[in-house]
């Protein structure tokens, strides 16, 4: 299991559609990934569940990724936090 802090960095924050592409970029790992923020904890394959976090611009969430390919699922989670979700 391995775990890092990642940060919202679009302003507009997890919303709809970049809940959606963090739900889609979960799933296409078999690893298990979760999200946690203050005292939640989601499980990042879920839309409603990551929309739930209500992380605005600049919150930092712990993404927790666990199983087979954990450093790749890892990897692709970051990468996609750091594309502001693709958003600009």
């Amino acid at each position: 299991m391995i775990s890092k802090e990642l940060e919202v960095l679009n302003r507009a924050g997890i919303h709809a559609r970049p809940a959606s592409e963090i739900a889609k970029k979960a799933s296409s790992y078999a690893s298990d990934i979760f999200l946690s923020r203050d005292t939640m904890k989601i499980n990042a394959k879920s839309i409603m569940g990551v929309i739930t976090l209500g992380a605005t611009y600049r919150t930092k969430v712990l993404c927790t990724c666990s199983g087979p390919d954990e450093e790749n699922a890892m990897k692709g989670m970051e990468d996609l936090f750091l594309s502001r979700f693709e958003e600009q």
